[in-house]
């Protein structure tokens, strides 16, 4: 029997990007009577591509629920630089979860988590039954790598992949996997609005981490580093912490899927219908 191939899917990072890719020029595209599908549109185009790229024998989509997660519990500050979604992308959350739908493939979620810690579970779960493949944009999830779990960064345009597996990641950024949860830790994340230490960047967090090893190792060698980074460090303590426990994805969460259930195959009439109803006259081409 072939090698089962499951690909888990980063749909709110597709859907925003389809929507800022289509929406720049002021004009965002709507139906005739006027419901804008303009990031459903091109969210289907992203995962057509996905899907002839990757080649999966299954597939499942997963989804960030509401902004009201374990992490925004632990830090008030946790995404709160984030503008809320724009006006016509809001009526679009619920019209491609049920496009997803109609290629019969699950939609995953859960309140209280991210989409990442729905991946990070789904793959730990499954890794065993199929060879992963994660598509996103965001590269929190490069700490989810392993030998069967391969986390493909979308770059700029349709088609555009940078695939990193333990070997790519290691040569491109001498980190492991792990140790990206702790790059994180010191240095925050603008994008997620964490701290991490005060006056740590992501060159100093890269030199610390590649000297010892992680942040454990760091900590039990503070009397080796130089006296300011020592002090930033030991003025930051619980925020190094907390960043870090921030930065982790949980692969523990109450999701699952059997695999069974996720098979890429799909009624071409019920993807059709959506398109229609959808008027996406211009994407039949590439349901073959």
């Amino acid at each position: 029997m072939s090698e089962q191939r499951l690909l888990l899917v980063d749909g709110m990072a597709i859907l925003f990007r389809a929507y800022f890719a289509t929406s720049f020029g002021g004009s965002v595209r709507k139906t005739s009577a006027g419901v804008p599908v303009n990031a459903v549109h091109g969210f289907v185009r992203y995962f057509m591509d996905a899907i002839n790229t990757f080649n999966p024998t299954h597939v499942v989509c997963c989804w960030d629920m509401g902004s009201t997660t374990f992490r925004t519990e632990q830090y008030d500050g946790y995404k709160a630089n984030r503008p809320s979604a724009p006006e016509d992308l809001i009526p679009q959350f619920d019209l491609v979860k049920e496009v997803v739908a109609s290629f019969d493939v699950p939609n995953i979620g859960i309140a209280g988590y991210e989409a990442d810690d729905c991946i990070g579970t789904l793959a730990a779960a499954l890794k065993d039954q199929a060879q992963i493949f994660v598509v996103t944009g965001d590269h929190d999830m490069l700490q989810l790598v392993d030998d069967r779990v391969s986390v493909a960064i979308m770059k700029k345009g349709i088609g555009n992949y940078m695939v990193y597996t333990p070997e790519s990641l290691m040569e491109e950024r001498q980190l492991t996997p792990v140790q990206i949860i702790d790059m994180k830790g010191l240095m925050g994340d603008t994008a997620d609005n964490y701290p991490g230490v005060k006056g740590i960047g992501e060159k100093t967090a890269h030199k610390l981490i590649q000297e010892h090893g992680s942040i454990d190792g760091l900590l039990a060698n503070l009397e080796a580093v130089s006296k300011t980074i020592r002090a930033k460090i030991e003025a930051d303590l619980d925020m190094l912490h907390l960043s870090r426990e921030l930065a982790t994805i949980r692969c523990d969460v109450p999701v699952s899927a059997e695999l069974e259930g996720c098979s890429w195959s799909y009624k071409r009439e019920s993807v059709l219908l959506k398109f229609e109803e959808l008027e996406f006259k211009s994407l039949v081409s590439l349901i073959g």
